[in-house]
């Protein structure tokens, strides 16, 4: 009761955990550095070390997690108190999630220590309260991040059933069903995954239209489903016609564009039927993405090193098959037609 009640203890006790967790796993980085926000190395109250979670480069992007939720709750609590419009109140409270310096969404354990922190701010607000709403959404993602999937999966059960019982809006509740689906497919419950995937990608169309960034969202995870459950033809299919409206609507270096490019090169890696035009075309996609990709994110970004592992599996298979084709005309060549 002295602590604010069990779900607040809770948040608190899991919060500082994922601090440290975070500080330990930047560590390494951040000798010599100090905070954007406060100008300290070590925060003068909490004792925590830096963190960097985003695409920021060099000096830049360093900061104590206490610091980043600190200016996030500041700005999120102006924006109620002056009223802003919707636009205003979302940007202000993506800073719970995105860097304000490089503008790329925080990832790993830094964006786990974060949705803690975020969750742990508005906890004890009444359930029918926005910010406390949207305050379970970030946990999740934040978890989500960091691969604590069981977590992330029972968290986002749990929103999604708060949505339903407080009649979110309908776009919410795709959002909500999209993540939580994300977490089914995590934890190996694939059949499950695809069939709540499709359904928000049909919803996402029918609400959003095609060319809106939700949809396209949607169309990319459930081409993912698709990939897992090997219907490679109708991955390709799906990826083949979203990426050049992902490319129109968001260009080519957004976020989306990029891993709708990766899970299509990715698809036509894996298929069975594969030719080796197919893994030429893999190796040409997975090149660009990861050259876009290292400068929209930085070379540390976890989806810089997933890229440039796709890639050198990709030459690797696409120069055996070279060798296979040209070893297998020599053969021919060599034959006389008697041999036929």
């Amino acid at each position: 009761k002295k602590a604010g009640g069990a779900e607040q203890y809770n948040a608190d006790q899991r919060y500082s955990k994922a601090v440290v967790v975070a500080a330990e796993a930047c560590a390494e980085d951040m000798k010599g550095q100090t905070c954007y926000i406060c100008t300290q190395a070590l925060h003068w109250k909490t004792k925590e070390g830096l963190v960097r979670g985003c695409s920021c480069r060099g000096t830049a992007g360093f900061a104590h997690v206490s610091c980043l939720a600190e200016q996030a709750k500041i700005l999120v609590k102006e924006a109620v108190e002056n009223n802003l419009d919707h636009k205003a109140k979302q940007m202000r409270w993506d800073r719970w999630s995105t860097c304000s310096l490089c503008e790329q969404d925080y990832h790993s354990v830094v964006a786990c220590a974060l949705g803690w922190a975020c969750w742990k701010t508005y906890v004890g607000l009444p359930e029918t309260n926005t910010a406390r709403q949207l305050a379970m959404g970030q946990l999740g993602n934040g978890l989500h991040q960091a691969e604590h999937n069981e977590d992330a999966l029972s968290v986002r059960l749990a929103d999604l059933s708060a949505m339903r019982r407080l009649g979110a809006s309908e776009s919410n509740i795709l959002i909500a069903q999209g993540n939580l689906a994300s977490s089914y497919q995590r934890l190996g419950r694939l059949e499950e995954s695809s069939r709540m995937i499709r359904d928000v990608y049909s919803g996402s169309v029918q609400y959003y239209g095609e060319e809106h960034r939700e949809s396209l969202r949607e169309a990319l995870n459930y081409a993912n489903a698709l990939h897992n459950l090997r219907r490679f033809e109708e991955a390709n299919s799906l990826l083949r016609k979203t990426l050049p409206v992902a490319r129109r609507v968001l260009t080519d270096s957004d976020e989306i564009t990029l891993k709708i490019k990766l899970s299509l090169a990715h698809s036509l890696h894996d298929s069975p039927s594969a030719t080796l035009d197919d893994f030429r075309e893999a190796v040409t996609t997975l090149e660009d993405v990861e050259r876009i990709a290292r400068r929209v994110f930085g070379a540390s970004h976890p989806f810089v090193e997933v890229s440039e592992q796709c890639l050198r599996n990709a030459r690797a298979t696409a120069r055996a098959r070279e060798l296979n084709v040209s070893s297998l005309a020599d053969e021919l060549e060599a034959m006389t037609p008697g041999d036929a």
